[in-house]
């Protein structure tokens, strides 16, 4: 009984006829099915229609020669193995053949037998390199479930921890969601979808995760900050950064690093301005400092989302990103 990896479709590439056919023969017999073809342009057609697993390509043809055709055909259909078949006892053309991608060779005249063994043992080597690769993409989509599970689990852990955190301070309750709910409306707006629309959910609800580390007293203090008391709290976005790092994409660390970035580049100890702040992160700035100005706060009371529209607006070309602003001008026009 034939193998399993002896079957496959072969196409017999030599401009003679009854070397084809001599082949085609002995190779159906074997339990192949094998086409036949007797020019560059007809092999290409066929492998186009009919994708056969092997190829046995005679390297002097007239036209376009095997080993002018061999890299075509393994560029165009990395799927198929090729066999180079050969006259010429040149061993610097069965090497270059051979480096190119060619599986095996063979020689003329034909040893038929000889022939078929060749041909049974590519098969398998092809059909053992498909099995691994079927295997290691099976493991690593095994192992992305897993990361993506135990993902969701820390991030839902994180998102827990500071909104608990949020909880006990009647100043922050709740801000991280309903700054994510702006931020996301506001990307919408924006024709922002998928994977940007998720990173922007994301890293808003997670931008403050930093300031757990924060003194919650200088967080709390009712006076106004010194220079260093508002550099330790704006150390949060690259504390919160490096927490959730092992387990973010890029995209999601940018929104939280550089969302108090000013769009004039003047914000404090800022490298990036304009377009080259992640659009996330122009996003996120609108968002949050709208949603900090409409809550109470320690040193203030909270403003009328008026006054909050009112200050964001003044501040659209120089902490804010003019487009951006005028998302969240749409968004929240709908809501007052």
């Amino acid at each position: 009984m034939t193998s399993d990896t002896e079957h496959g479709k072969i196409l017999v590439v030599d401009d003679e006829p009854l070397v084809r056919r001599s082949i085609s023969k002995r190779l159906t017999k074997a339990g192949h099915e094998c086409i036949e073809a007797g020019d560059a342009k007809e092999v290409i057609d066929l492998i186009r229609d009919g994708q056969p697993r092997l190829v046995i390509l005679d390297i002097k043809m007239p036209g376009k020669s095997g080993t002018d055709l061999l890299p075509e055909i393994l560029e165009s259909f990395p799927g198929t193995a090729v066999i180079m078949a050969t006259a010429i006892v040149d061993p610097h053309i069965i090497v270059d053949c051979m480096r190119n991608g060619a599986q095996d060779y063979i020689m003329k005249p034909f040893d038929l037998e000889y022939m078929t063994q060749i041909v049974g043992k590519v098969l398998e080597k092809q059909k053992l390199e498909q099995d691994i690769q079927e295997f290691q993409e099976s493991l690593l989509t095994q192992v992305e479930n897993q990361k993506k599970e135990i993902q969701k689990l820390f991030l839902n852990s994180i998102e827990s921890l500071v909104f608990a955190l949020e909880a006990k301070d009647k100043y922050t309750a709740g801000h991280s969601r309903r700054v994510a709910e702006i931020a996301v409306a506001i990307a919408q707006k924006m024709n922002l979808s998928g994977d940007e629309l998720d990173n922007i959910r994301l890293g808003a609800l997670l931008h403050d995760t930093g300031k757990i580390a924060i003194d919650y007293n200088i967080i709390n203090k009712a006076e106004r900050l010194t220079e260093d008391e508002y550099r330790h709290v704006m150390a949060h976005a690259s504390i919160g950064a490096g927490i959730v790092k092992p387990i973010v994409s890029q995209d999601i660390l940018n929104i939280i690093l550089f969302h108090h970035g000013y769009y004039n580049g003047e914000g404090f100890d800022q490298d990036l301005k304009g377009d080259d702040i992640p659009l996330g992160a122009r996003i996120l700035a609108v968002a949050d400092s709208y949603d900090a100005m409409t809550s109470d706060r320690p040193y203030r009371a909270a403003l009328s989302s008026e006054k909050g529209i009112e200050e964001i607006n003044r501040c659209s070309g120089t902490q804010f990103d003019p487009d951006v602003v005028a998302a969240f001008n749409i968004v929240l026009s709908h809501e007052i």
